[in-house]
């Protein structure tokens, strides 16, 4: 008897169908076809076990299990579920008339539980798109589905549960995720991204330059690097701006959400993540921990694509791997990433707000008074690793003075993170009602042809970049990136058009363009 079981396959942040066939005919043994990787072909020893210990038989007949289509590789021991149901089926020994109505996915222990799986998210979404009853998830993984209310999500804890909801006879409605005590007791809320420690720019001493820098990257989402000595508060301002940053949209909420289920890391969450992502990697992160990468089809996330909708803070920017920093400029330029294999290639997002931090110099002192031992040379090497290209793609340059002690000791509150806050959500409504027939959300994304159209500039305004493009030379992509960092500044003081004082303070920004060591 040929029986069908759906299962679905993560490929980048979408999930597609792969249809578990089981066929049970005369003759010996348990064949399971159709580019299968290890963990995979293992999930055979671990089904019949699980069977076995729920008192079902193993037919002593010849088992074709296939895997659908056969030339996608399929990895991972999420078919684990879907093959015990296709055996059972298959055998007569239990009837599943719902079994083709629904996608299943799920781990099994060798007691007949069901463990999670990671891409929870993307495999409810596709049984949505695709129009099937619903989806049976491990309850844990189950949990990041909360929210889709349009279809059915089972959150199940053993494979009985999963044969009573497929034979149709009973009323499981309390085993939808959402009926659940633990989504009641939180009302399917889901804990911040943001570390509830966050420190506010209130608290901040002196740095009002650098704090206005963090305001207007905020706004347009513009890339950043913090220049400075030891002590002046670089990590402290990159780990502020995370209270200023807006709400994500729904939409963003969906894309941010399923890159985590892909990953994993989202495990015992409750529906969608709110916050945006703050990612700080260490600066000896390697070259497929920041981009991506892993063996074979499993290929993962990495820093830039977990940081999707949210923050990159790279501390140490001037120590990272030479490669590692390089490897940035498609993410920065392209906003996704691509990483292929020999048998395989992947695409995922990778829209973020870069904030990088580094010292000037190995010492860490140049520009602090006589107290930087290093010579011309050795800071021209320290500073030689943040390519022209890297620097190109980042907007703000922002220059951070060490604090006195007398602002230490006369320190006044100044605005507070929800102030600036505002703010920041007046521009970016700006930004949205500017590009609600675009494919873009914010002024950083813009391109050329975009540019073109929405920084126009007055008589005045071209004089005046005139003047800033004769004392600065810079690259069109600089140039592009003034033009782009005005039209945020322009945002924020709620002006229509771009005026010279606009051009004057984005320019001002970008002293790494013309600094000599």
């Amino acid at each position: 008897m040929l029986v069908y079981v759906n299962g679905a396959k993560c490929i980048g942040i979408d999930a597609v169908r792969v249809t578990v066939e089981v066929d049970i005919v005369p003759g010996i043994g348990i064949h399971l076809v159709g580019l299968a990787d290890t963990a995979v072909k293992e999930s055979l020893l671990r089904t019949i076990t699980a069977l076995q210990s729920l008192e079902f038989h193993i037919p002593g007949k010849k088992i074709v299990i296939n895997l659908a289509p056969a030339d996608l590789h399929k990895n991972g021991s999420g078919y684990d579920l879907p093959i015990a149901l296709g055996i059972i089926a298959a055998s007569g020994q239990r009837s599943l008339p719902l079994l083709e109505n629904f996608v299943v996915m799920g781990e099994l222990g060798l007691d007949g539980s069901v463990r999670p799986v990671p891409g929870a998210l993307p495999v409810a979404d596709y049984a949505r798109k695709a129009g099937f009853s619903g989806c049976i998830l491990p309850r844990e993984s189950a949990f990041e589905a909360v929210e889709y209310r349009d279809t059915k999500v089972y959150g199940v804890h053993s494979l009985m549960e999963v044969l009573d909801i497929l034979g149709g006879e009973l009323d499981h409605s309390g085993l939808l995720i959402w009926n659940s005590q633990e989504c009641r007791d939180t009302g399917h809320s889901k804990s911040s991204a943001i570390n509830s420690d966050t420190p506010d720019f209130a608290d901040i001493v002196g740095q009002e330059g650098a704090k206005r820098g963090a305001e207007i990257a905020c706004a347009g989402n513009h890339n950043m690097i913090l220049v400075g000595p030891p002590g002046s508060g670089k990590s402290t301002l990159a780990k502020a701006i995370a209270g200023i940053l807006p709400p994500m949209t729904m939409e963003e909420s969906i894309v941010t959400s399923k890159i985590y289920s892909i990953a994993g890391i989202s495990r015992g969450g409750f529906g969608l993540i709110r916050s945006r992502p703050f990612r700080a990697p260490h600066y000896s992160a390697s070259l497929a921990a920041i981009i991506g990468g892993g063996g074979g089809d499993s290929i993962l996330p990495g820093e830039v694509t977990l940081s999707q909708n949210g923050v990159l803070f790279m501390d140490e920017f001037g120590q990272m791997s030479k490669s590692v920093v390089e490897a940035l400029r498609g993410p920065l330029e392209d906003r996704k990433v691509m990483i292929s294999r020999l048998r395989s290639k992947v695409e995922y997002p990778a829209s973020f707000m870069l904030v990088a931090a580094s010292n000037p110099c190995p010492c860490g002192f140049w520009g602090d008074g006589n107290r930087c031992v290093c010579s011309p040379s050795r800071r021209m090497t320290y500073l030689s690793r943040l390519s022209g290209p890297i620097l190109d793609r980042i907007d703000l340059h922002v220059w951070m003075q060490p604090v006195s002690s007398a602002m230490m000791m006369g320190h006044k509150k100044g605005e507070r993170s929800s102030v600036i806050a505002e703010r920041v959500m007046r521009a970016r409504g700006i930004q949205e009602e500017r590009f609600r027939d675009e494919e873009i959300h914010s002024n950083a994304e813009m391109t050329p042809r975009q540019i073109e159209r929405y920084c126009q500039l007055s008589p005045q305004g071209r004089e005046a970049m005139e003047k800033i493009l004769q004392r600065m030379n810079m690259s069109m992509r600089a140039f592009h990136r003034i033009l782009k960092l005005a039209r945020t500044i322009a945002d924020l003081a709620g002006c229509r058009d771009i005026l010279p004082e606009h051009l004057m303070e984005a320019a001002s920004f970008r002293f790494l363009d013309k600094i000599s060591v």
